[in-house]
């Protein structure tokens, strides 16, 4: 590991920065239909991974050696999507993705739009 790499990235900037370009596409595509999704969301590092808060944590995502991982931070919102989610199911709560088999636009805009309802309605009680 080169000294760059023992540091945690401070921005998702920064993290991409360091992702192999194969992956940093993938996930560029995947951080912006996030955005898109949830504009007034904030984009912040979590857990050495990008992630975005909006009344708490709403997704997570990352680069491993041979895939991308979507982190739905929610129990409820995984079984709400769970037979769409299926094929993309690489462990407890995570979804991998490749750029060549990347996640679906309209399934990730309904995930982050379902977490960002979620999150208002627990803050609202």
């Amino acid at each position: 590991m080169t000294p760059e790499r023992a540091t945690a990235p401070k921005t998702v900037d920064e993290y991409l920065a360091r992702v192999p370009p194969e992956f940093r596409a993938a996930l560029e595509r995947l951080r912006k239909i996030i955005k898109d999704a949830a504009p007034d969301a904030d984009e912040v590092i979590s857990y050495q991974m990008p992630a975005f808060r909006q009344n708490g944590m709403l997704v997570y995502y990352a680069a491993f050696k041979d895939h991308c991982s979507f982190f739905v931070a929610s129990p409820g919102v995984r079984r709400r999507f769970s037979a769409e989610l299926k094929p993309f199911e690489g462990g407890k709560g995570t979804l991998h993705f490749t750029p060549e088999r990347p996640l679906p636009r309209d399934l990730v805009t309904r995930i982050v739009k379902a977490r960002v309802e979620e999150n208002a309605a627990r803050r609202s009680k």
